[in-house]
């Protein structure tokens, strides 16, 4: 099968790939992000990064391809086997903490990455994934977006992918003058959770929007979208978006958006990391007493 070619539903495949784009400076965050991954910044006590990493492998996900870039390389060796620290915690016995840590380990050979050398838009950061991807449905979470769901939202997507057997979107609604910063979706039918699509749209002004139903940084895509994304057509802000390519599937896949169920926090935005700090601590037995009684004194 090409790139191109239409999947039938019937040649539904199992969801077992994700890929997690890595590779952004993080400018927001400066000058924290000078000397550390933007997706290294911790909230309560695990980064970015891993929430994503365990929200996937919840959904069933079990390869991980991180799309990197300069400087990095310490998100990879978050997830390696660090021998010196697991025998002092061992020898100190801090049996919890050890089980904890062994507990998020990833299966060798399971977690892999690929360099992203030139920053030319989030569609080319997939590309890049290509090879990973080869002729698999797979998942793309971005770790900015930090989600609180009782039900993982990858989790929410990898179960209408299977229910619709195509490409699936997690979107949510935003006020309209907000449109313009998002991919934005035209409807064909709303039916409540699920929505069809008959059009993307990728950062439009907000007079022109179809809609104001957005896309998150969850999607569940078919290979199909690498073969329209190798075109490295620009698209807005003169970069490679992976909204028109997505696009171009439309009306030979199914192709939805989901109202998944929960929270979501921009994490690329100190407002938002600053939230997702307060509404994760408080979602802990362990901390919420203790976070409530020191908010008193900001209130």
């Amino acid at each position: 099968m090409t790139y191109c070619q239409e999947r039938p539903v019937s040649a539904l495949k199992p969801l077992k790939k994700a890929v997690l784009p890595v590779a952004g400076l993080g400018t927001r965050f400066l000058p924290a992000t000078k000397a550390l991954a933007k997706e290294m910044l911790p909230v309560v006590d695990r980064p970015l990064i891993q929430y994503a990493i365990e929200e996937a492998r919840a959904a069933g996900i079990e390869q991980f391809c991180l799309i990197t870039g300069r400087g990095k390389t310490q998100i990879v060796e978050h997830f390696d086997v660090a021998y010196e620290l697991e025998r002092t915690l061992e020898e100190r016995g801090k049996t919890d903490i050890l089980a904890d840590l062994r507990s998020q380990a990833i299966e060798p050979g399971a977690l892999v990455t690929v360099r992203q050398q030139v920053p030319m838009g989030l569609g080319h950061a997939i590309w890049c994934a290509r090879a990973f991807i080869g002729d698999d449905p797979f998942a793309i979470l971005l770790p900015d977006d930090l989600m609180l769901c009782d039900t993982p939202c990858t989790a929410q997507l990898a179960e209408a992918y299977r229910e619709t057997g195509g490409n699936v979107v997690a979107i949510e609604e935003v006020p309209r003058d907000r449109v313009n910063r998002y991919g934005v979706l035209d409807v064909e039918k709303d039916m409540g959770r699920l929505v069809s699509v008959k059009g993307l749209v990728e950062k439009p002004p907000v007079d022109k929007a179809p809609s104001n139903l957005t896309i998150i940084g969850r999607y569940v895509l078919m290979p199909e979208v690498i073969g329209h994304l190798s075109h490295m057509e620009k698209g807005a802000g003169g970069e490679v978006q992976l909204t028109d390519s997505m696009a171009k599937l439309i009306g030979n896949q199914p192709f939805h958006g989901l109202r998944y169920q929960g929270r979501r926090f921009d994490c690329g935005d100190k407002a938002g990391w600053l939230e997702a700090q307060i509404a994760f601590a408080l979602k802990r037995p362990d901390m919420a007493p203790a976070v409530r009684a020191f908010l008193t004194k900001y209130t």
